[in-house]
Parts: structure tokens; C-alpha cells; sequence
């Protein structure tokens, strides 16, 4: 094994670092509507129709925005993508503090969920980059904790900025700290062809890379053209992750939208106690997620290929999260209910947390980011699922037990495209049409 330099070392901190908070900040922008849900309507005379229209504007606009977005990543690079991604969204979520009307801040909304839409995509190309093939599982995990740590911080951070400075100032606030995240990322941050590397760090962070073209890629750093990335969706892997992700983020996102009415209504907590009762499946999802990179790159050195040492955490937390949902749904006890959640959070994220660690090896580095945001558009759009149907259900049933069982059976078909679907790659050339070989 090739010794890491000590300049390799402060990048990879770096990167990791600022990947971290800005995807915090990235989910506490997310989350100041919602926070602000009554006051905002209260003030600017919206139905809940209208407020349900303005929620909704963010996870559309993101999801469709990461097609391109990812293509414009592996042109120009995650310095410059993500610093004006970043920058942007923070003018967007500081225009909100001074909105007068809907229109307004649908077109805050739209902008906020473009912006944001390069932060995931461009963390999964800044470790395929920066990190060996057996060491990307790990910082990986570290950079998509800020999913779940965002949501777990919203309730309480957000509530004190509203409470102290009112919510237009809160989105003021908020987007300043975006701002300051995003100069500080373009200074500090290079992408790797910027770099001038010595022969031993380029054979340090080439080591392992059999499988995924990353050896060769060295060689042709060339930016993909068109035909590159639409031939990734001639690839039955590139199918597999949209699918798949789908039911990860279904269930991800059925928590996240649901969790406090589920608390509400069907277990009758108090709106002071679930605020706090809310946190503690997150911190089991915080933890689910930081430890799926290091148990996929355990399964790497233990001499696992790429692909599965990925595809067996995502398949194993998919699973687990439907088992343990299921019971959720139908224990009377409300203690129990909570354990069930909070293992299904952990289950569910660690799943979460192997598929971004499954992008970064299952591409030739121009393009793991294009497939990052393929896998992405897909996850969002199951993503934007979730609230509707399980809403639908609710409405119908009274009750969230079929609501909770039907993202299990979705979780668990998900398990299965990525057990079927997605499989080892074979091809070690670069990709010149956009296709990739597999077995």
C-alpha cells in the first residue's frame, strides 16, 4: 500500500469538511419553510392548497434539475459547480425574508431546489476524485450524515431563529451562512486536474481502481460529451440505481414528511413531546448512514469487487428497513413503535448512505457524477411520492398502518432490482459511448 502525502491528507479533510456543512445548511434551507409553515401562511393570506403548492415547488424543481446538473458537473468540475450552486441557493433562501406575494416565493422555491440540486452529485465526483477506490465508503458516509443531521438540528435551531428574529429573518440569516459556506468552498477547494500530483500520489489514489475505469480515466481526462452521457442510460446499472433509489428515498422521505403527524395522530403525543420524541430516529439515521461506507469498504479489503461490496449494504438496509417498519405500523405500544422507527432509520439510511458510496465505483470518474444525478432524479421523484400517497391513504383509511406497510413492499422491491439489476462491472477501458459492460 502506497503512503497517503500529507497535502492528499489536508484535501481529503477539506473536501470532506465543507461537503459536510454545506449539505447541513442544504437541509436546514429545505426545512425553513416547513418550520415557518403557519407564520408564512398567516402573513401573506395563503390556503393550505397554496401552501401545499409552495412546498412542493423545491422537491420538483430539484429533482428535474439534476439531469443536466450532473452533466455540467463532470464538464466543469465540482469547484465552480457546486460554489455558484451553493452561493445561488443562499441568495434564493435570503430573498424569502423579503417575499410580499406567492409568485414570488414559488420563483425562491424553483431556484432554492435548481441550486441545491449539484450538492450530492458533485460530493459523489469530489471522492471518486480525492479517495483510492477502497477508501470512498468511509467519507462518503461522513459527507451524507448532513441528510439526516439537518433534519434532526430544523426543529430546534430554526425554531429559536424564528422565535428570536422572526422568520423573515431567519431565511435572511440562513442564507448569509450559505454565502459565507460557498466563497469559503471555491477558495479553498480544487478539483484534482488543477492539482499538480506527484507519481506517488497519483499511484496512491489509483490503487484498487481495477473495474472502474479509473486507472485508464487518469489518462483521458477529457470532459464526457452528450453521447457519453445519454449512453449511460443504455446501461442496466444506470436503471437499476434510478429504481432502486426510488424506494430508498420513498421511505426517506415518507418519515420525514410524516413522522410528526404519524406522532401526533396515531400514537397521540403531544405536539412538545414530539418535537422531541421526532429526534431520536434521526440520530439512528445519522448513524446508519456514517456506517454504511465504512462496512462497504470493510467488505471491499476483504476482497469484495466494487459493485457488491456497495450493492450488499444497500440491499441489506433496504430490508431492514421494511422489516422494521412493518411492525411499527401494527405494535399498540408507542415505546415500541418508536424502537421500530428509529431501526428502520438506520436501516433505511444505511441503505442511503451505499448508494452514493455505489456511484462513486460504478462509473469512470468523468462521469460519476452524471450517474449520480440519474440516480438522484429518479430517488426524488419516488421522494415526491411518498407525502401524496401516503396523504391519500391517510384520508381514506383513517390510519397510517396500510400507509407504512406499502413503503415497506416498496423498500422491498427495491432490494430486489438492486440485487438483480445492478451487477459487477467488467469493462476496465474508458467509456467512449457511454456504455459499460457487465456480466
Amino acid at each position: 500500500m502506497i503512503d497517503k502525502s500529507a497535502r492528499l491528507r489536508r484535501t481529503q479533510v477539506l473536501a470532506i469538511g465543507f461537503l459536510t456543512v454545506a449539505g447541513t445548511i442544504n437541509y436546514l434551507d429545505r426545512s425553513t419553510l416547513s418550520i415557518a409553515n403557519h407564520s408564512v401562511s398567516r402573513e401573506l393570506g395563503l390556503s393550505a392548497a397554496q401552501m401545499g403548492l409552495l412546498l412542493s415547488a423545491f422537491s420538483l424543481a430539484y429533482a428535474f434539475a439534476q439531469l443536466p446538473v450532473g452533466a455540467l458537473l463532470d464538464r466543469f468540475g465540482p469547484r465552480a459547480m457546486l460554489g455558484i450552486g451553493m452561493f445561488f441557493w443562499s441568495v434564493a433562501q435570503f430573498a424569502g425574508g423579503f417575499i410580499r406575494s406567492l409568485d414570488h416565493f414559488l420563483i425562491a422555491r424553483t431556484l432554492l431546489g435548481v441550486c441545491e440540486a449539484p450538492l450530492f452529485p458533485a460530493g459523489a465526483k469530489v471522492v471518486n476524485e480525492w479517495f483510492a477506490a477502497r477508501d470512498r465508503g468511509g467519507p462518503t458516509g461522513i459527507f451524507v450524515t448532513s441528510s439526516t443531521v439537518g433534519p434532526m438540528l430544523a426543529p430546534p435551531l430554526l425554531t429559536v431563529l424564528m422565535l428570536s428574529f422572526g422568520w423573515r429573518r431567519m431565511f435572511v440569516v440562513m442564507g448569509v451562512a450559505g454565502m459565507i459556506v460557498a466563497v469559503g468552498w471555491y477558495l479553498f477547494y480544487r478539483n484534482r486536474a488543477e492539482v499538480a500530483l506527484t507519481r506517488a500520489e497519483v499511484a496512491h489514489l489509483e490503487a484498487g481502481s481495477g473495474g472502474t475505469g479509473d486507472a485508464a480515466d487518469a489518462a483521458v481526462s477529457r470532459a464526457p460529451d452528450f453521447a457519453e452521457w445519454a449512453g449511460l442510460f443504455r446501461h442496466a446499472n444506470t436503471w437499476g440505481m434510478i429504481l432502486g433509489f426510488m424506494g430508498v428515498i420513498y421511505m426517506v422521505w415518507l418519515y420525514l414528511t410524516w413522522l410528526p403527524a404519524y406522532l401526533e395522530h396515531e400514537r397521540h403525543l403531544s405536539i412538545a413531546r414530539t418535537g422531541w420524541v421526532v429526534a431520536i430516529p434521526y440520530v439512528f439515521g445519522t448513524l446508519g448512514m456514517a456506517t454504511s461506507g465504512y462496512f462497504a469498504d470493510f467488505l471491499l479489503r476483504r476482497g469484495s469487487p466494487p459493485v457488491r461490496s456497495r450493492k450488499w449494504p444497500i440491499c441489506m438496509g433496504l430490508i431492514g428497513g421494511a422489516a422494521f417498519t412493518v411492525p411499527a405500523a401494527y405494535t399498540p405500544s408507542t415505546t415500541l413503535a418508536v424502537v421500530y422507527i428509529s431501526a428502520a432509520m438506520f436501516f433505511i439510511n444505511h441503505a442511503s448512505g451505499g448508494a452514493w458510496a455505489l456511484v462513486s465505483v460504478a462509473a469512470p470518474r468523468r462521469l460519476v457524477a452524471s450517474l449520480g444525478s440519474m440516480q438522484n432524479f429518479g430517488g426524488y421523484l419516488g421522494g415526491s411520492l411518498a407525502p401524496v400517497v401516503t396523504g391519500m391513504v391517510v384520508d381514506e383509511t383513517h390510519s397510517f398502518v396500510d400507509a407504512l406497510v406499502i413503503s415497506a413492499a416498496i423498500a422491498f422491491a427495491a432490494a430486489m432490482v438492486y440485487l438483480f439489476v445492478v451487477r459487477e462491472i467488467t469493462a476496465r477501458e474508458p467509456v467512449t459511448v457511454g456504455r459499460l459492460t457487465s456480466h
